[in-house]
């Protein structure tokens, strides 16, 4: 028990965890589970909630709490060791899991609770608990003979080894690739502050000149700033080649996206299923293939008209440049500098006016003053010198939640944005606790003693994984498998996220979060006014990107099969000739590095961001009709939404809000399409 990664005192110790603490924990943990399984499976009395459920829940809140410790460090401190422990440990885990998903004994008890008197006393959330266990029953093969579950099982366990593999195909290829300028006037149009970064970050590898990498505050300031066409070319050819055949063969994903493809094919085939959309719809808001097509195609129609004006105005003013033939290269540059022609402000110019405190002081303001929260600085051990910890408290100045902030890129940290789960709410006969929740950016760092600086785009970033974490934090149902996020369908997760990026567009909130670098002068509403002239610029192309990746994933899981073996890239080129303005060139290879549906949990669901940008829009239409920092909406969408958390369908949750049912037409008029 002086194993760090069981320690349940209080938060993780992630200064004492080491690689070699992850298996003896593992281990121990899934012993106990299999013994209390056993005595479960082998009571003579009639299952309760009481002496059957809830001892499940209590286990399963333990595994998930020790093993989200292990995921958590191997995506932020990534290490030869540390890797090594998470694959092998994961392959345990889902055997557990998958054993656990199959135990037609387990699954009976839970069949005659449901069908049970007891079941009539339950609470509405204990009911809903065991609804979904029976589904996920049926969706982890309880219902097969034994060789398909064998089958089931061993396909489940190379699917978890093959995303992970993924991911982490697309870390090293991230990692290893670099370039060092020599020549200055390579460096033309890049901000000074980025020039200095790749000057110390050369320096660091003992070499001369300027370093340039993959990663995001490195790779984005080049694309849109460099004069240089042919340094734009090589870090774009970098990027969109990056985990293919391509690059580094070692870190080449083809091979794996066809055997994930195949399997998850082969999974639904198993249970019945068509195809793996079919499958995965079972826990979504969505009902078929069809609905959400349709639904990304209607989209697609409106959008296409303004995605097509925004294009030919781009092309034209590529001449301006003297770029003939625009080229993927140089899609982001000349759309920064037409930008700033058309608005007279850069978005480098901007990024002076959002220090990192003064970002984070304005978000809570907002959270403060809509929820009626407390947000202050805590201690607690973490995992690297960049990352801090806060405490939410109530009125009443009881904790309500807490969070870790880890913001800046690094080596040997997951690319990207995400809200992760520390510790769940929970309350059960023997001990409850509050929520805790990871929250991860790749933002650039400080840099010379100047406190680090956020685009407009960080903010939104944080916005919105904050609102994910307002989710997580703020839910107010005890019963741990549908507290916070957890059990709440995969195309309404992004509602609260998607809901909080509204406020960066706020007079009265963005006021308060901006103070220049150097003067101290707070962002100038002349300026601000310019950016909301500008909010809408491309939004026709951007909207038709995000609809193209998520037809993409809908298309590519519905229409795969033995006999059709689908090709991704001629799939995603066939579906760019139906609605894209922008056409990258035939060696760009997106699906290679599309860690969302090949190692995140978005496969066949991709269409979720847009369908809850949906439902955020909407949401926020009621902040905009009683005020923006409404405290009374503040305290409805807290009430009916976020600390419902899975305790009842995401729908019921909208209307109870809302009063109706989603309408498109806040999102079109937010995106100027109306």
């Amino acid at each position: 028990m002086n194993n760090p990664v069981l320690n349940r005192e209080g938060l993780p110790l992630f200064d004492q965890i080491k690689p070699d603490h992850i298996s003896p924990a593992i281990e121990s943990i899934l012993k106990e589970a299999n013994t209390l399984i056993d005595s479960l499976k082998e009571m003579s009395v009639t299952a309760s909630w009481i002496n059957f459920v809830e001892p499940i829940e209590i286990i399963s809140e333990k595994i998930s709490r020790a093993w989200g410790q292990i995921e958590h460090l191997n995506a932020v401190v990534n290490s030869e060791n540390l890797r090594k422990s998470y694959n092998d440990n994961l392959i345990k885990l889902t055997e557990f899991y998958t054993n656990l998903s199959q135990d037609e004994s387990l699954y009976k008890k839970y069949q005659s609770l449901k069908n049970s008197e007891l079941f009539n006393s339950l609470t509405p959330s204990q009911k809903r608990i065991i609804e979904n266990v029976l589904r996920e029953f049926k969706l982890g093969g309880a219902e097969l003979n034994e060789k398909d579950k064998k089958k089931f099982k061993v396909i489940q366990e190379k699917l978890a080894k093959l995303s992970t593999q993924f991911e982490e195909n697309i870390l090293d290829a991230t990692n290893e690739f670099s370039i060092f300028v020599d020549h200055l006037d390579e460096l033309r149009g890049i901000p000074e502050e980025n020039i200095k970064k790749a000057f110390a970050e050369a320096k660091e590898d003992k070499k001369e000149g300027y370093k340039f990498t993959l990663h995001f505050p490195s790779y984005l300031p080049v694309m849109q700033y460099a004069d240089s066409r042919g340094l734009r070319e090589k870090l774009y050819h970098a990027y969109a080649t990056r985990a293919s055949e391509l690059a580094s063969p070692k870190f080449d994903n083809t091979r794996l996206i066809e055997e994930i493809l195949e399997l998850r094919y082969e999974s639904s085939k198993l249970l019945g299923f068509e195809n793996f959309t079919e499958m995965s719809l079972v826990t979504k808001m969505a009902k078929s293939s069809e609905e959400v097509i349709g639904f990304l195609m209607d989209l697609a129609n409106k959008a296409k008209p303004f995605a097509l004006k925004d294009m030919d105005e781009l092309k034209s003013f590529s001449k301006t440049l003297n770029i003939e033939k625009l080229e993927a290269w140089d899609v982001a540059y000349v759309s920064e500098k037409l930008r700033q022609a058309k608005y007279s402000f850069s978005e480098n110019e901007v990024k002076q006016y959002f220090p990192e405190h003064r970002v984070l002081k304005g978000l809570f303001k907002v959270v403060e003053t809509i929820f009626k929260l407390k947000i202050t600085k805590s201690d607690a051990p973490t995992w690297h010198n960049d990352v801090s910890f806060y405490s939410i408290k109530n009125e009443n100045d009881e904790l309500v939640g807490q969070f870790y902030l880890d913001l800046y890129a690094r080596n040997h940290k997951r690319g990207g944005a995400w809200m992760d789960e520390a510790i769940s709410r929970y309350k059960n006969s023997l001990e409850s606790s509050h929520p805790v929740a990871f929250l991860t950016c790749n933002f650039s760092s400080p840099s010379d003693n100047k406190a680090a600086l956020f685009s407009h785009d960080d903010v939104i970033t944080l916005f919105h994984e904050f609102g994910h974490g307002l989710h997580h934090m703020l839910t107010k149902v005890d019963d741990y498998s549908i507290s916070g996020i957890k059990g709440v369908e995969w195309d309404a997760v992004e509602l609260p996220s998607q809901f909080m990026e509204n406020f960066c567009w706020e007079w009265d909130v963005v006021k308060h979060m901006t103070e220049h670098v150097d003067n101290k002068d707070p962002l100038p509403k002349a300026l601000f006014d310019k950016m909301i002239q500008a909010k809408n610029f491309q939004s026709g192309m951007q909207t038709l990107r995000q609809i193209e990746f998520s037809l993409f994933d809908i298309r590519l899981h519905t229409e795969y099969s033995d006999q059709n073996k689908i090709n991704p890239i001629t799939l995603l080129e066939t579906i760019r000739d139906e609605i894209a303005v922008v056409r990258p060139p035939s060696w760009n290879r997106f699906p290679n590095s599309f860690s969302h549906i090949f190692a995140g949990g978005y496969a066949a669901g991709y269409y979720s961001y847009k369908w809850a940008e949906v439902l955020a829009s909407d949401a926020f239409s009621l902040f905009e009709e009683q005020g923006i920092l409404s405290s009374h909406a503040g305290q409805k969408f807290q009430n009916e939404i976020l600390s419902k958390g899975g305790s009842r369908p995401a729908m019921e949750s909208f209307v109870a809000f809302r009063g109706r049912e989603p309408s498109v037409d806040a999102l079109l008029r937010h995106n100027g399409m109306a």
